[in-house]
């Protein structure tokens, strides 16, 4: 038996005659498999930043009652800096860290999520 060499790129397979069938299913599980990267990249570190995010914001709706800070919010744009940095250093310091604790899961979270997305265009366009 005579061996026939083999194809390596999917130019190859085209120009020797193939079908392009093989090259779409190629191209398909390729793609497939390059977007459960992507989803274990984001889901894995994102998904308990998320988590993390909701049981620190349940903690802050246990300790503060959050309609009457929002009640006593001013009414100009410009003031909500001072009284939000206010009404956080006079809160109870485990508020404080709580709300730490959001801020940081969050922009963790939109951090993922970019990441995400950059590597799904990447795939995309190559």
């Amino acid at each position: 038996m005579e061996k026939h060499a083999t194809p390596l790129h999917s130019q190859d397979r085209i120009s020797n005659g193939m079908n392009d069938t093989q090259t779409n299913i190629e191209r398909i599980v390729m793609q497939r498999v390059h977007l459960i990267r992507a989803l274990r990249f984001a889901i894995s570190s994102g998904t308990l930043s998320t988590v993390v995010s909701l049981l620190a914001l349940w903690g802050i709706g246990r300790e503060v009652w959050v309609a009457r800070v929002l009640q006593n919010a001013p009414v100009s744009i410009f003031d909500f800096p001072r009284f939000y940095m206010a009404a956080f250093m006079h809160t109870h310091l485990i508020v404080q860290i709580l709300i730490l604790v959001v801020l940081f899961a969050l922009l963790f979270v939109a951090r993922e999520i970019s990441r995400a997305v950059a590597f799904i265009s990447a795939v995309k366009s190559v």
